[in-house]
């Protein structure tokens, strides 16, 4: 009996597509869930004054959290933490709550000037020196989830380190791999990017579906994609590649795969 193709080893069922579907909705909700940052223990807290007739202060950073307290005009409050378009705020009475980045936008310095809040721009997505993400899709008929880590070299080179994993209906396994990519227009919102690399794919077949031993063969992939701005440090990727699964026998195999997610740059 012949060995199985890796394509056939990793062929998948549609029943299996709830796997990376329930992957990708994980990344959108954690892509959504905003990013805390706090001042450090030994730092002052930064005051403010309330500018409008009002300040509303949310149980929760979210609109969809009730309003439970209200600071007036002319009343200072200490910004504890920042959580993207929320601050943590805390009144001169001990009060807690969060304020969404419109209102403390009205807010004005002890000193009476305005108060301005840094937030991340389309020329922070151009020249981030990092960026790691998340993307799930299909590989030759499986499913594939893949996590990567990428570090800008200039402009328009970076160099990523991926790491996936495959669930197919015949086997499972894993996939790892060095990209090189290029972005002819990096100060584009939607940026296409062309990409190359190399790396080991792992094949373990299920015994008792389809006979065949463990694989580890290397691989070779050119591809092309866009990044798109979504908002302050996030982006929407979706990506194709062509791979090469370089075997011990006589042919060659070859594997598309087609992938989308979201990354996080800094």
């Amino acid at each position: 009996m012949s060995e199985p193709s890796t394509t056939t080893i990793l062929s998948t069922s549609r029943n299996n597509c709830f796997a990376w579907c329930a992957c990708l909705l994980v990344l959108v909700l954690s892509a959504l869930t905003p990013w805390q940052t706090a001042t450090a223990d030994d730092e002052p807290l930064r005051k403010v004054a309330v500018a409008d007739p009002y300040l509303e202060m949310h149980t929760g950073p979210g609109r969809g959290y009730p309003i439970f307290h209200v600071v007036d005009r002319g009343d200072q409050v200490e910004i504890i933490m920042q959580r993207t378009d929320w601050y943590q705020v805390r009144t001169s009475r001990g009060v807690e709550g969060w304020v969404d980045q419109a209102q403390m936008e009205l807010t004005l310095n002890p000193d009476g000037s305005e108060v301005e809040f840094a937030a991340a721009t389309l020329d922070d997505f151009t020249n981030a020196k990092w960026e790691t993400g998340i993307l799930a899709g299909d590989f030759g008929g499986a499913n594939i989830v893949s996590l990567y880590g990428g570090y800008s070299l200039n402009p328009h080179y970076s160099v990523e380190v991926w790491g996936s994993q495959i669930l197919g209906n015949f086997s499972n396994g894993w996939m790892a791999s060095v990209n090189v990519v290029h972005e002819a227009w990096p100060d584009w919102r939607v940026s296409p990017f062309l990409t190359l690399g190399a790396g080991v794919i792992h094949t373990s077949p299920k015994s008792t579906i389809i006979e065949g031993d463990d694989r580890t063969d290397e691989i070779g992939h050119v591809g092309a994609g866009l990044r798109i701005y979504a908002s302050r440090r996030f982006v929407f990727r979706v990506e194709y590649k062509s791979y090469v699964v370089f075997t011990s026998r006589d042919e060659n195999e070859e594997v598309e795969e087609w992938k989308a997610g979201f990354a996080l740059f800094f």
